[in-house]
């Protein structure tokens, strides 16, 4: 059992902690730490961990084998430093930090350090994304052509303009760093390297600094292309479909329950153009986060490798930066590192 430890017990600290809490045999919250103690007394004694008053008696405690950290994303690049000197695991909410740089810095240090580090990208764990990868790879679904993926939330008209979720340096590009992330590492799983990027933003709801709303192309080395649509000022939503040379598979929902595949046709058409009957599942009731948790925990103590590579955490700050720039120049900004 790996004992672990909350860093931020705001609305997403208190969904990783539910996740597994009293639930796992494979990790629990021992300790928890927040800026503000408000509310945090009652869910930390109801989860039954203790609240303390500075992130350094978490990194102090040697019975806490690793630190799940969930705070502003300007926070994490020192957070996580912290806690590698410290000599603790790492599961960090996406982004990793704000730029590849420190990203780069921050994974060798746990690497060298020989030290577990994921970033919570937990959609690959559902079984939806599953079934496009089982595709792709026994060669169903051919080479990938091109994506189109929509990620959408109603949740930025509760965003007070006070809050870390409303500034620019915290969320830059619009809807990126709240729900894009997950689209592009999506992307990067199915297609691989991202060749250049073009994005523009624009804001819907008044009074926040920053933009909510994004639209990202991008382009492959692979010769495939991608199309991004995220928000957090319209209805909640999420649809990711794959087009590949022979099928198509498409996400659907915002659980992600339902998954469905279309063969390429077999024979050629003699009137109405239709298609081979869908091929569907539904995957309901799928816990991502519990299952992220549990992996996270797992390697700690098998060292079976998580199931997002690093590398592919890495190239897809490459991308984060590229979108940043291109939201700022109005132009098609290269992809570094590729």
């Amino acid at each position: 059992m790996i004992n672990a430890a909350i860093l931020g017990l705001g609305r997403w600290g208190r969904a990783l902690v539910n996740s597994v809490q009293g639930k796992s045999d494979a990790i629990r919250f021992v300790a928890g730490a927040t800026r503000t103690r408000t509310g945090a007394e009652d869910f930390a004694r109801e989860k039954g961990f203790k609240l303390v008053d500075r992130y350094d008696e978490i990194l102090s405690d040697p019975s806490i084998d690793a630190v799940v950290i969930a705070t502003p994303h300007s926070q994490h690049a020192e957070q996580v430093k912290a806690a590698i000197a410290a000599k603790k695991h790492i599961h960090v909410e996406k982004p990793i930090t704000l730029d590849r740089p420190s990203a780069e810095l921050l994974v060798k240090a746990a690497q060298d350090a020989g030290l577990m580090v994921s970033v919570g990208f937990c959609r690959r764990f559902h079984p939806s994304v599953g079934d496009i990868r089982a595709r792709l790879k026994d060669g169903r679904l051919g080479q990938v052509m091109s994506m189109t993926a929509q990620y959408t939330t109603s949740t930025g008209q509760f965003i007070p303009p006070d809050h870390w979720r409303a500034d620019a340096t915290e969320a830059p590009a619009g809807g990126l760093t709240a729900v894009g992330v997950h689209l592009i590492d999506h992307m990067i799983e199915f297609a691989g390297p991202v060749r250049d990027v073009l994005c523009a933003t624009t804001q819907y709801i008044p009074g926040p600094e920053a933009d909510d709303t994004t639209t990202i192309l991008l382009r492959f080395e692979s010769g495939a292309t991608g199309t991004m649509f995220c928000s957090v000022a319209t209805a909640t939503d999420f649809r990711f479909s794959l087009y590949g040379t022979k099928g198509l598979a498409e996400i659907a929902r915002i659980d992600l329950s339902q998954f469905r595949y279309v063969p390429t046709s077999d024979a050629p058409p003699t009137g109405v153009i239709t298609a081979p009957p869908d091929q569907t599942a539904e995957h309901s009731g799928f816990d991502m986060l519990g299952a992220q948790m549990e992996a996270f925990a797992n390697s700690i103590a098998t060292g079976v490798p998580y199931l997002i590579p690093l590398d592919d955490v890495l190239h897809g700050m490459a991308v984060f930066d590229a979108v940043v720039r291109s939201a700022k120049t109005g132009r098609i900004e290269p992809v570094a590192g590729k």
